[in-house]
Order: C-alpha cells, then structure tokens, then sequence
C-alpha cells in the first residue's frame, strides 16, 4: 500500500497527489518548507521547527491558511494515516496557483502538503568510520540577495553545490561564503572543535539557523564544553581536531577527511561522540506524542 499525502485539507494516495502546473512553488520556488524528524511515536522539536515555518512563510508575505495548532495536528494525523512512529515528515506550503507571471498576488491560495516517509541521508557506516567532503567552488547566497533564515523551496544554490560534490564522489559539499569563510553544507550545518572547544559559523555569515544546530549547541553547554559561534577559515577547517556536520535528517555525521586533508587523528573524536550519544537520547526520548497514551 502507497502513502497517504495531506494536500490541501484532504488525505489522498500518493498517486492521487497531484498539484497545478501553474504553481508558483513549482514555477519559481516560491513558498516554504520544513524537514521533521519522529522517533519512536514522538515527533521531535515540533515546535520549533512550526514556528520557523511560519517565520519563514511572513518573511515571504505568504499568508498559511491553518493555524499552528491546525497544522500541528494534520502532521500528527498524517503520520497516523500511514502507521509511521519512525519517519521523516516533509511541511511544504507553496504560494499556489496562479500565472505564467511572478506576480504573488495571482495566487489567491496557498498549497499545504504533508508527506511522511522513512528516509536515509548517509549510510551507516559513515557515522562509525566518518565521512570525507569537500570545499566547493559554489558560494552560499549572501544574506542581503536572499535571508537564510527563509526555508525556501529554491534550493538552487545548494542543488549547485552538492552537483560539485557528486562530481568529485563525495556525499556532501561545504560552501563558503562570500568572504571566504566556512558558512555550512548543501543540506547541514558544520561544527569543528579544537582544543576542546566547539565551533560553528555564526548565522550572519549566512547561514540557515538549524534546529538541530541549536540543539547541539545546548547539549554541549550542557556537558560544560565551550561553544563559540565564530568564523572559521578552510586552513582552520583543515588543522581543527574534529569535524562534524547537523542536519534534521543527517543527525549528526562526523567527519574526517575535508579536500583529501584528514581531520584530526582520522576518526571520530570524542567530543563528537559524546554528542552523538546525547543527540540521540534526546532525540529518542522527547517529543510531540504522534498518539494519545
């Protein structure tokens, strides 16, 4: 049996899920959207990744027509339908349709799909042995062209970088940005540590603010392990003592060769896993319940 998708106030099988080809998310990437994980019947910082949503979504002036409480329980609901405890959920809110022209307000109303599905980003071995990445031509859009506190359907520059990536047979690509610092991945936020202390970009070298990011940051103040949110070089990068990458669906993957450079001692170092096994309790522990005890 095929998925069941909400599209726009219904519960439809995947085949029947179908949008106009007028669509302004499908002409021009207009709209929002949202990775969420659930682990073991509860969804994982639901909260925080609705309210960003919907941050993102009035940054773009587009109205969502469901509240936050409507939305939250149609993503319970769709995972219901389908009988999933362990899955990905997919919140996509498009401008919706309207014509050949860019015009947004020819697109009286908005798309809402749901779709919840298991998913793999890495295999598994890379997160016991470490991944190797590198650092790609593609430079991460600056913040005054384009916000990267906006989720927006137009991936295009990071479609560009992780294009580089597949050509050099790596799994994922650090982008710099426009001034030559480390700013994160095609689809992660990136962490290094040296001497001890944490370190990862700051949102202003334009960034996407990860929940997941957010959530390491506090398990390691948690665990009394400096954190700094600071600019870092490539030759930084290369000469840290551990390297790891934060994403909803990646979790946290480590790292350990960058531009053919290995990383430290060329494994897994121990404050990444400290805070892999401490992301993993949390994220197997916490959460929206998906139904009702």
């Amino acid at each position: 049996m095929g998925l069941w998708i909400y599209l726009n106030g219904r519960y439809v099988p995947e085949e029947e899920a179908r949008i106009s080809v007028f669509d302004h998310g499908f002409l021009y990437g207009d709209g929002v959207f949202e990775g969420i994980r659930a682990y073991r019947g509860r969804v994982f910082k639901l909260e925080e990744h609705l309210q960003r949503l919907y941050a993102s979504a009035k940054a773009i002036a587009l109205k969502i027509p469901l509240s936050k409480e409507e939305m939250k329980e149609k993503v319970l609901e769709t995972l219901r339908k389908n009988r999933l405890k362990d899955a990905y959920i997919r919140l996509v809110v498009s401008r919706g349709k309207g014509d050949l022209g860019l015009d947004p307000l020819k697109c009286p109303h908005p798309e809402v799909i749901i779709i919840a599905h298991r998913i793999s980003i890495y295999p598994e071995e890379l997160y016991q042995k470490g991944m190797e990445v590198v650092i790609v031509s593609t430079r991460r859009n600056i913040p005054s062209a384009l916000d990267p506190s906006i989720k927006s359907l137009n991936y295009l520059n990071n479609i560009l970088a992780k294009i580089e990536a597949n050509s050099k047979g790596v799994p994922e690509a650090i982008m710099l940005n426009n001034d030559g610092y480390v700013a994160e991945c095609t689809g992660d936020n990136i962490f290094i540590v040296k001497d001890g202390t944490l370190i990862t970009p700051p949102v202003w070298v334009g960034i996407l603010r990860g929940i997941t990011r957010d959530v390491v940051i506090h398990l390691a103040q948690e665990e009394k392990i400096p954190v700094r949110e600071e600019v870092f070089t490539p030759a930084e990068l290369y000469a840290s003592d551990e390297c790891f990458l934060t994403g909803t669906a990646a979790e946290i993957v480590p790292v350990t060769r960058v531009d053919g450079r290995v990383i430290g001692k060329g494994e897994i170092g121990e404050v990444t896993k400290k805070l892999m096994g401490k992301f993993r309790q949390l994220a197997h522990s916490e959460g929206t319940p998906i139904y009702e005890s």
